[in-house]
């Protein structure tokens, strides 16, 4: 008798894919049977960091209407740099290319923090949560990267 699941008259890239899935529940301790995430959403942007910083200079309050608390300072309380508030800034940009670029998102409502190891996340709330939830979006994946003056992001969203 066959499983459902039995994936042996599939072609070799469904046989891959679902054992990926498989691979990715045991990880995220989920049933082996549950179907892999999706991705529902792919977003990428650059920004040029001495022409953002040149932004942030003749607008003093820009920064501020951009960005946390939580994403204007480092760990340890000091000033987070030009380029990391680029990539920041980049990565909000490209949250809204991955739901559609959906009007009405309002920058406090995703928060680009970092947890331990250096690694970035995201924190949705508001109007990015609520697009996020038509989109049936349940986690986010977000890569930030800087060098010499281009700061750039790419931020998957997933189910």
């Amino acid at each position: 008798m066959r499983r459902e699941d039995d994936t042996t008259t599939a072609p070799p890239s469904a046989r891959l894919l679902f054992g990926i899935g498989r691979w990715l529940g045991r990880v995220r301790g989920v049933p082996a049977t549950a179907p892999p995430p999706l991705i529902v959403g792919i977003g990428i942007d650059v920004a040029g960091i001495d022409r953002f910083g040149r932004a942030l200079d003749r607008n003093p309050g820009l920064a501020r209407r951009l960005f946390t608390e939580a994403e204007l300072t480092l760990p340890s309380g000091a000033a987070r740099g030009t380029a990391s508030l680029a990539a920041r800034f980049a990565a909000k940009e490209a949250v809204a290319k991955a739901l559609g670029a959906p009007g009405g998102l309002r920058w406090h409502d995703a928060e680009i923090r970092t947890v331990a190891g250096g690694r970035p996340t995201l924190r949705v709330r508001g109007t990015v949560a609520a697009a996020a939830a038509r989109c049936g979006i349940g986690s986010w994946h977000v890569s930030l990267t800087h060098d010499a003056d281009v700061a750039s992001a790419v931020v998957v969203a997933s189910s």
